[in-house]
């Protein structure tokens, strides 16, 4: 789930806020487990399994909408990018205060579906990896990029940005104007996560393999500047109006950057982050280690682990559970 902005800028910045270690017994984080095919329910507190839902073998991508209630889950239905196979052609959603599964949305003949994003009024897109193609409501729109992984969303659903593994690309697609062509940049090599910036005039890009974080312009596409990164800069999410925070699977650590790209800090991890998510009132993002089923719970203002959860098989993206 996409943290607001501002609100984590107000958090780290207010004076006298304290974490105690790990996050208040009370908070429950719903945890795809991919490997197992099942979305899961924990105390952040206790670290205790407190429910699970079964889906289909490897779900993926998780949004969840503005009242805390529903999360939307893409149907990837492969283990990895590069395994062969149809894949999955379904956004499962969940109730996830009554923690059942209550309608599997096909998406016909647009099968890997990854990407899953909701904009401000809880419209729905998801992303065919197969096919190229950003589905939201009854419209396929051509991206321009081959094996088109994730993306990101304006808030207002207006823009979509969507990275292409193959074809090396970030394409801004407009899924509300049915006139708009997709505009293709190139973007380094194997490019994957993304976001924009608080105001939504840039878009930072992760190149895995080249590797470095490009920054475009969100509105014309022209890149800007290139920084140099170490690792594997497989996730990029904002922090605040100016921070970045980078998962490096292959370096297995997390990075906080400033808006000139120096690391604030850098902490090394005991297994591959796959991806993250942010507590809605506190300074506390949960990273999922892909190859030890744990859920690391990460000090964002004082760059220190205050914990973890034991998950099942290959935990992916997260979110705090909303009552």
């Amino acid at each position: 789930m996409d943290l607001n902005r501002r609100s984590l800028l107000t958090l780290l910045g207010a004076s006298g806020l304290t974490l105690a270690a790990g996050s208040p017994s009370g908070d429950v984080l719903a945890v795809v487990e991919k490997g197992a095919g099942r979305l899961a329910f924990f105390d952040t507190g206790t670290g205790a399994r407190l429910d699970e839902i079964l889906l289909q073998p490897y779900p993926h991508e998780m949004a969840v909408d503005s009242t805390g209630r529903w999360a939307y889950i893409g149907h990837y239905g492969v283990e990895f990018s590069g395994s062969p196979g149809e894949g999955g052609s379904a956004v499962f959603q969940v109730d996830l205060h009554r923690r059942e599964l209550v309608r599997t949305i096909s998406t016909a003949s647009h099968n890997r579906i990854h990407g899953v994003r909701l904009d401000c009024h809880d419209r729905l897109y998801s992303l065919s990896e197969a096919t190229g193609s950003l589905l939201t409501g009854t419209r396929a729109i051509p991206t321009g990029g081959r094996k088109t992984h994730l993306f990101t969303l304006s808030q207002d659903g207006e823009r979509a940005y969507v990275t292409g593994l193959d074809s090396n690309t970030v394409s801004l697609v407009r899924p509300h104007d049915p006139a708009a062509e997709p505009v293709v940049a190139q973007a380094g090599t194997l490019p994957e996560g993304s976001c924009l910036s608080a105001d939504e005039r840039l878009l930072y890009v992760g190149a895995r393999k080249t590797p470095a974080i490009l920054v475009f312009d969100a509105h014309t596409m022209r890149l800007l500047r290139s920084h140099p990164v170490q690792g594997d800069p497989l996730r990029i999410y904002p922090v605040g109006d100016s921070r970045l925070l980078v998962t490096d699977l292959a370096g297995k650590s997390i990075t906080l950057y400033d808006s000139t790209f120096r690391s604030i800090w850098s902490i090394t991890l005991s297994g591959m982050p796959s991806g993250a998510s942010f507590h809605p009132s506190r300074p506390i993002a949960y990273v999922s280690l892909l190859d030890i089923n744990t859920v690391t719970l990460v000090d964002l203002r004082r760059g220190t682990i205050e914990g973890s959860l034991a998950t099942g098989m290959q935990p992916d993206s997260s979110a705090v559970v909303r009552y």
